[in-house]
């Protein structure tokens, strides 16, 4: 899709353009599934990063108790996102052991 500059969705004739909308029924329903899929993803990822910040914030007043209850339910939700291929395994173990290695440093 083509835009006037500074006009989302304006063709340069000054026509609106959509995006191409398939003809074909099961990329039609191809569209809806990863439309929901998007959706849900988007707030799954969201609500690991308020995870991850509410564990930090704990760690930073130094209530280390409540950082590692913290952390374990942050692993769990972090794990449960990496089987439901939310995020790839390998950046959910990643984002774990940084978070761990924050929490350790924490707590010396």
């Amino acid at each position: 899709m083509v835009s006037a500059p500074g006009v989302p969705g304006l063709a340069p004739g000054g026509l609106l353009q959509s995006p191409p909308m398939a003809n074909i029924q099961s990329q039609i329903k191809r569209n809806r599934q990863n439309e929901r899929r998007r959706v849900r993803n988007k707030a799954a990822r969201s609500r690991l990063k308020t995870d991850v910040k509410q564990t930090l914030e704990a760690a930073e007043q130094g209530d280390l108790e409540t950082a590692r209850a913290a952390y374990r339910e942050t692993a769990r939700e972090l794990d449960r996102a990496a089987s439901k291929g939310v995020l790839h395994p390998r950046t959910a173990a990643r984002h774990k052991s940084r978070l761990a290695k924050r929490l350790n440093r924490q707590g010396e």
